[in-house]
């Protein structure tokens, strides 16, 4: 047996041992840190920066970094392995994760249910008393599959290419076999057992988690006809729950719209209205339906993961050290930093506010120019670059338009929406005023209204009718349209157009 060593987290705090020889990589992502690369090294995300101990640098953490910061004690942490005993300075992953507590109509039932939202990077369960609809229990956790890849398309990669769909699909159902199985634990008397478990999340989690092939989703026309009801007992997953619990996946609605947005349809009660609403999904992968009752039109659209902090240059997730939010103040920037402490980087929605802020100040150009030199200075240290900007103008413009086109196809615009849902945490948070001001959401304020965990909340009314997952699939499938917005031939012109900022 290995020697085992202890390595210290600062400024987490945390002491942990492991074996000599571990991977860093392994022990950092238990932590909350995020590899969005993948752990490829190309993204210089994970790094760590040795303050006592020692961890070798490879030759190719040198060329990646460089002499001078690895003389300076930088590492990579998806290269590096645990020697000896060791201090860090790691970057505090701690994500903040979106739970439900809505309260909800429902008809009583008997036992126990678990709701899960399998997102691409965290995960949500709560277990429910189904005579009383009371949530009993949370539990979160990050999607282990997140270490090797922040994104769905960097999975899909790995499953298909790389031979990796068994590990990926294991990763995530031991993940959430363990957290039903922590709360049912704790709650299922003899009478109260867990009888249900009904599963949500986007076309990729849907496929990987129940094992379906996803060739189709890793070339175009990414059309895939794998996306049903899938259920299973909670013996052929080896879960530690009653050996005939039903497990449901709910159906999604096509390709790269899953089920979390079929969930979020039913929480918002949408394919009910009368009137025209909208639910937009703010995410690396963003997904809109826009309709009614008598008829809607989904599709999604690949924003990239600036909204989450990626590929910004001082990004990072809502965590300690992040500035979550940017105002104007008698013509001077005044800055959120969550944790009150020094800033450390940009989160997702004070990216928005700080772009906002910039067009508001002139220091930002309508084409999306920083007017005085290649950056801008937030809050010290923390600047915009250029190619910052660039990657917002991305993400809207790809949000933006899509919203365009499937108006244009319901014959509407934006001032005849009613209601404008912001499902997910990125839209929970985001300011409406800066996702205007930017062109990222062209409708009237008091008409946005942030929805919270929409996919979570759809997934517990599904746990209070036995047949609602196939019942929906059929009803909302016959009235819904998927568009593929890549095939569209006017998307393109319209990406372009929206990539620019409204002139103030």
């Amino acid at each position: 047996m290995s020697e085992l060593v202890r390595v210290d987290l600062e400024p987490l705090g945390r002491s942990l041992e492991v074996e000599s020889g571990s991977p860093l990589q392994d022990l950092l992502f238990a932590n909350g840190v995020e590899f969005p690369c993948g752990g490829r090294g190309k993204c210089k995300r994970c790094r760590v920066r040795v303050l006592s101990g020692k961890l070798t640098p490879t030759e190719e953490e040198r060329q990646i970094l460089g002499d001078a910061d690895v003389e300076a004690g930088w590492r990579l942490a998806c290269r590096a392995r645990v020697e000896g005993p060791v201090k860090l300075d790691v970057a505090q992953w701690e994500t903040t994760i979106l739970t439900d507590e809505s309260v909800f109509e429902f008809t009583p039932s008997s036992g126990l249910g678990v709701a899960v939202d399998l997102g691409t990077t965290t995960l949500v369960a709560q277990l429910l008393d189904l005579a009383t609809g009371r949530v009993l229990a949370v539990r979160t956790a990050l999607n282990p599959q997140a270490a090797y890849g922040a994104d769905v398309m960097s999975r899909v990669e790995l499953a298909v290419a790389g031979g990796g769909a068994a590990k990926l699909r294991d990763l995530v159902r031991d993940e959430i076999g363990r957290m039903v199985g922590e709360l049912a634990e704790g709650h299922a008397l003899d009478h109260r057992k867990v009888r249900d478990v009904v599963i949500v999340g986007n076309t990729v989690m849907h496929h990987l988690f129940c094992g379906l092939p996803l060739d189709n989703l890793a070339r175009a026309p990414f059309e895939t006809d794998g996306d049903g009801l899938v259920s299973f007992k909670a013996r052929e997953l080896a879960w530690p729950l009653p050996e005939e619990t039903r497990v449901r996946f709910l159906p999604c609605l096509g390709s790269f719209v899953g089920s979390d947005i079929l969930a979020g349809i039913v929480a918002t009660k949408m394919h009910q209205s009368d009137q025209l609403v909208a639910l937009i999904d703010l995410g690396t992968n963003g997904e809109i339906v826009v309709g009614g009752r008598d008829r809607m039109i989904c599709a999604s659209t690949a924003a990239g993961p600036a909204f989450e902090g990626g590929r910004i240059s001082m990004g990072m997730r809502a965590a300690t050290g992040a500035i979550s939010a940017v105002s104007v103040d008698d013509g001077r920037l005044s800055c959120k930093v969550m944790g009150g402490g020094a800033p450390r980087g940009l989160c997702g929605s004070g990216l928005v506010d700080a772009v906002a802020a910039g067009l508001e100040l002139g220091a930002i150009s309508a084409r999306g120019r920083i007017k005085h030199g290649k950056s801008w200075e937030i809050l010290s240290p923390v600047r915009l670059t250029q190619n910052d900007v660039r990657e917002l103008q991305l993400a809207k413009g790809a949000i933006a338009a899509g919203v365009r086109i499937l108006l244009a196809r319901l014959g509407a615009a934006p001032s005849d929406v009613t209601r404008v849902y912001l499902a997910g945490a990125f839209g929970n948070y985001v300011s409406r005023a800066s996702a205007r001001r930017i062109g990222l959401l062209d409708f009237p304020l008091d008409r946005i209204e942030p929805a919270g965990n929409t996919a979570l909340l759809g997934a517990k009314l599904a746990l209070f009718s036995a047949g609602l997952g196939e019942e929906l699939h059929s009803r909302v499938r016959s009235t819904t349209e998927h568009l593929s917005l890549a095939a569209d031939p006017a998307f393109q012109d319209t990406y372009v157009d929206e990539m620019l900022f409204p002139a103030a």
